[in-house]
Order: structure tokens, then sequence, then C-alpha cells
């Protein structure tokens, strides 16, 4: 894959050789941001999990402090007084049976996070083929399989993110925005090591994290030390 001129200078910033430092790594990352929008900053973490067998995976949601930058749209299925509570919350659709047909026929996705309440999972269940290969599908080890629709609908405004092992066993997610500032990314960062550490599934033998490493949405990858987590 040949890179761009603004690439290959970022990239002259980083030695490829050395496992940097959290405190490092982010403030790194941050000059190495080249593009003209606001760039979303990402953390990709290489696991010694086996995801063929399910004790060894992982699933998990985690709040991070200063959110993640991005306005995020929440569907919220649920029914009766459920649906008042989660319009009320600032959910930014709501409803039921009806928006089935919408999503499997018309193929509206104009959301980023669908929540569900248990009664309505049966009904969100058709919905497996359109919503699951796009990690839409809701989930009690997420927290979008709830009856309390009011603090899942705020956790995820407030900057909810889900992480979950991809079929090469890595960890995709967003810790921020390149404009925020070095001590925002970091608190962002070091919440979500936290969370991952402790779901270290009791199957997995040997190293569990095998690599860390940081990156801009355009920019160059730089390799965190896992020493700390």
């Amino acid at each position: 894959m040949k890179h761009g001129k603004k690439y290959q200078e970022a990239a002259k910033l980083v030695d490829r050789k050395i496992q940097y430092d959290p405190a490092e790594a982010v403030a790194l990352v941050k000059k190495t941001a080249t593009a003209k929008f606001d760039e979303t900053v990402e953390v990709h973490i290489k696991t010694g999990c086996d995801g063929r067998h399910a004790e060894q995976q992982i699933r998990g949601a985690v709040v991070l402090p200063n959110g993640t930058g991005r306005t995020v749209k929440v569907l919220v299925f649920a029914k009766g007084d459920k649906l008042a509570e989660a319009e009320a919350a600032g959910a930014d659709y709501v409803g039921g049976d009806e928006l089935i047909p919408k999503i499997q026929n018309e193929g509206w996705l104009d959301f980023d996070v669908v929540v569900a309440t248990p009664d309505m999972m049966g009904v969100v269940g058709r919905l497996g083929k359109v919503l699951g290969p796009k990690g839409l599908m809701p989930n009690p080890k997420a927290g979008t399989v709830t009856m309390d629709v009011t603090k899942a609908v705020n956790d995820i405004k407030a900057g909810k993110i889900e992480y979950r092992l991809d079929k090469a066993n890595i960890i995709h997610v967003p810790v921020g925005k390149v404009s925020f500032d070095e001590a925002k990314l970091q608190e962002n960062f070091d919440t979500l090591m936290e969370a991952i550490a402790k779901a270290r599934p009791s199957a997995v033998k040997g190293q569990f994290l095998k690599s860390i490493t940081l990156s801009t949405t355009m920019g160059p990858g730089v390799k965190v030390s896992t020493a700390k987590y």
C-alpha cells in the first residue's frame, strides 16, 4: 500500500522498534495527525486469546471518562412505559415491531447503537442477519439488553464504547479525537486498558496482551509498551 507524502513525514516521527510508554505514545500520536479533519484516535490490541473457543471470547463495554468526541445515534426497542423512558433519556429513535420492515426492507440503518429491553429480543432477533454482521445486535454483556433504558442511553451518550475480539483476536476501539488534550486521551486510554485487563479470560494461557498500537484515522501506528498492563 502506497502512502502519501504527509503520512511518510509523520511516519518518520515514529521509531518502529520502540514500544513507547503510554504518555509518550499519546503525545506522539497527536503529532502524527496530518488530516484536515479531527481524526479519531484508535487503539488496536492484539491478544493471546483464541476466539474460536467460547471460554476465550472477550466482549464488554466501558464508559470513557472524557467521551469519544463523536455524536452517537441510539435506537431503543421497547414497549409500554419504557418507550417514554427511552425518549426522556435522549434516545434518537424509539419503537417496536413497526421498525422491523423499515430496517429489513428499506435498509434503514441511521443509528450507531441499538438498545433493547429483554421482552423485545424476540422481535429484535428477526433482524439478526442485518444487525449481526454490522456489530449492532444488542447484547447483555455490552449492557444493551436491559430494562434500565435510561442508564443504557445515558452511558452511550456519555461515551460508552463496546470492545470485542475480531476474527484475528484483535480488539479495535476509539479512545477520543486528536483535538482532545493529552491528559484526556491518556485517561480514556488507561480506563479502556484497565477494563480489558480485567476482562482477561481465565482460560488464556501465556501472554494475554501481545501488542498495543495507537494510531489516528490516517496516521501511522505507534507501539505502546504492554508492561504496565
